[in-house]
């Protein structure tokens, strides 16, 4: 299948949105099965110290949820490669049908 201009935008608008989402939002707080399953697959001794304990002793509460902070640069990036896609979307030729 060969990508036409339709394709280009909308995966640019795509990229365009996810940019500006991760502007607009300081950090991700992530729920406790996902903090979980990315415990246990730490390669830190420390963290799956925690993830056995808190496995031990499941009466001892919730594990705290993990915050994920994207960096500036990300949004950035995205906002301008979806302004790129959507450029070069329009200076395609239409198709043909």
């Amino acid at each position: 299948m060969e990508l036409n201009r339709y394709h280009y935008f909308i995966a640019g608008v795509i990229v365009l949105l996810i940019g500006i989402q991760l502007r607009m939002v300081e950090s991700y707080v992530l729920n406790e099965d996902t903090t979980r399953w990315l415990m246990e697959r730490s390669e830190d001794p420390t963290i799956q110290a925690v993830t056995k304990a808190s496995q031990m002793l499941p009466a001892a509460g919730p594990l705290p949820r993990k915050t994920i902070v994207p960096p500036q640069w990300m949004g950035w990036a995205a906002v301008s490669l979806g302004s790129v896609l959507i450029l070069h979307s329009l200076a395609l030729p239409k198709p043909a049908g």
